[in-house]
């Protein structure tokens, strides 16, 4: 499979642009550095979006635009929280109400697949729609299907991606879980406390995957595999040293390791031990200091190894070469472990 283009919104200034300063936030929560809609969509259609909506039709749009394509093969969305604003705006309004006198509108525009509807509307698109609502494997369910469809020669192109927001109400309930710090600080300083805990995040990052490269391909995608609930790290070490044997690769091929670190003591440990294993002396970039820990949030880090394999510009590493294969390793949760193999085209 080849990356032919690539769009993010993130909470650093990513949209139609690469990652070059990254911007620093002191909180507990990173929200998206959201573009202006009203260059992108009409005044009259931008009232009707909520602040998701327009996040991932943005991003589809400039990833089409980048491509050059007015109306993909198939449209595949993956979101574990969906339209958290409009669940709640219906939810609030049924309890004011008292469960009567309910505009429809919210609860229409909060299901999951709202925002991969939209993009279809909006591309007036009747090929393949679909989303996956799947926790941490949402965006990796999106590209196995876009895979899938590929390699049975059902579609030329398929546009697919990963979005989740973060609201005031869905903050405050996942952090009565403990899923984030408790204290404000520089996201840039998130590995240098290592406590419980981390930063929220959220994020739209889609794909213009096809079977063909062109001249202007950001990468080819390799292969793609996840695992579910492993009982040790030892697991995951045997699951990433079986994916690089399956691609006759070894741990020493990769260039860079793009890894998913979160700032949690217990989180981080996964991470740690499989490099120790099997990735001693293998240049690292984490991302999540950059968009923070959401579900759907590989779809970023696809989005940065892409521009990476694309530019042969890393962040943290400004003198090491371009390198000419990456790694994403990935978990939600210590639950859902997710690996992505790229290289140059």
């Amino acid at each position: 499979m080849y990356i032919k283009a690539a769009a993010a919104i993130s909470p650093q200034v990513s949209f139609e642009q690469i990652l070059q300063s990254p911007a620093s936030y002191n909180s507990n929560r990173l929200n998206c550095a959201e573009p202006d809609y009203t260059k992108l969509f009409d005044a009259r259609i931008i009232r009707r979006m909520s602040r998701i909506i327009k996040m991932g039709v943005a991003t589809a749009k400039d990833c089409l635009h980048q491509a050059d394509v007015q109306s993909p093969g198939a449209i595949i969305t993956g979101t574990a929280y969906g339209c958290l604003a409009d669940t709640e705006l219906f939810l609030s309004k049924m309890v004011e109400n008292k469960e009567e006198l309910l505009t429809p509108t919210a609860f229409i525009q909060s299901t999951h697949n709202t925002v991969g509807a939209q993009i279809a509307l909006m591309l007036k698109c009747h090929n393949y729609n679909n989303t996956f609502v799947h926790r941490g494997f949402s965006f990796e369910s999106a590209m196995l299907d876009a895979i899938t469809l590929l390699h049975e020669n059902a579609v030329e192109d398929v546009l697919v991606g990963g979005v989740d927001e973060i609201t005031d109400t869905s903050h405050t309930l996942l952090s009565r879980f403990g899923l984030y710090k408790q204290h404000a600080f520089s996201n840039l300083d998130l590995y240098n406390n290592h406590s419980k805990g981390t930063i929220a995040g959220e994020g739209a990052g889609f794909f213009l995957l096809s079977k063909k490269t062109t001249g202007n391909s950001y990468a080819k995608l390799d292969d793609m595999a996840t695992l579910y609930k492993p009982s040790s790290p030892g697991e995951v070490a045997g699951f990433v040293n079986d994916f690089l044997h399956r691609n006759n690769i070894r741990a020493g091929d990769i260039g860079l390791l793009v890894s998913g670190e979160n700032g949690d003591a217990a989180n981080d440990k996964w991470y740690a031990d499989m490099k120790k294993t099997l990735f001693n002396d293998t240049a690292t970039q984490a991302f999540k200091h950059f968009c923070g820990e959401y579900p759907t949030a590989p779809a970023f880090a696809l989005w940065l190894a892409a521009n990476i394999m694309k530019t042969g510009k890393i962040p943290a590493h400004k003198k090491i070469k371009a390198p000419g294969k990456i790694l994403i390793y990935n978990h939600y949760l210590t639950i859902h472990h997710s690996l992505y193999l790229l290289s140059a085209c």
